[in-house]
């Protein structure tokens, strides 16, 4: 086996990616505060082709080197919008006829290996900040909650891993 070339992996143009059709997901991220969990996200998300990210509260913006750093330019393919309040996101999405699921351990949450999507319907997945999770009125506001089933002696995930297992799952399901 040979490692193929950059040239080899046909790759998009940002002016492609933009013009390409995509999942009918948008990654909310409420109230995060890693500047490289959200380049990582920017970059997972170009990676399957993510219809837009809403970046909320504390949660830093593009441009920055930080974000950058990690991103790697998907900040500029990815589409991306800033909320003050996470909430106002979660409503707009809602009146946009989004089925809106946080990522949070919760009573009577979907395990996400156990998740079930309708191929066509709209989602948008809530990660929250890396101590605090997604705030409770966040997801009071969703329609429900999704878990990734844990194991080990350590009950949460990195945002940035848990979005990526999130938008593969969601990947394979939807698309």
């Amino acid at each position: 086996m040979r490692i193929k070339r950059i040239t080899e992996l046909n790759r998009l143009s940002v002016e492609e990616f933009k013009k390409t059709e995509k999942l009918s997901l948008t990654i909310v991220l409420d109230n995060v505060r890693s500047l490289n969990n959200i380049g990582s996200v920017f970059r997972t998300s170009d990676a399957f082709l993510i219809g837009s990210v809403f970046l909320c509260g504390i949660t830093a913006t593009p441009p920055n080197v930080e974000i950058h750093k990690t991103a790697l330019g998907a900040e500029d393919s990815v589409n991306w919008v800033y909320y003050e309040d996470t909430r106002q996101a979660i409503e707009e999405l809602k009146e946009q006829g989004y089925i809106i699921c946080a990522i949070e351990q919760v009573q009577g949450s979907v395990a996400l290996d156990e998740l079930s999507m309708e191929k066509g319907g709209k989602y948008a997945v809530v990660l929250g900040n890396e101590v605090k999770g997604v705030s409770q009125q966040v997801v009071d506001m969703c329609d429900y909650c999704i878990e990734i089933p844990q194991l080990g002696t350590k009950h949460s995930l990195n945002v940035s891993v848990a979005a990526g297992i999130v938008i593969w799952e969601f990947f394979k399901q939807l698309s």
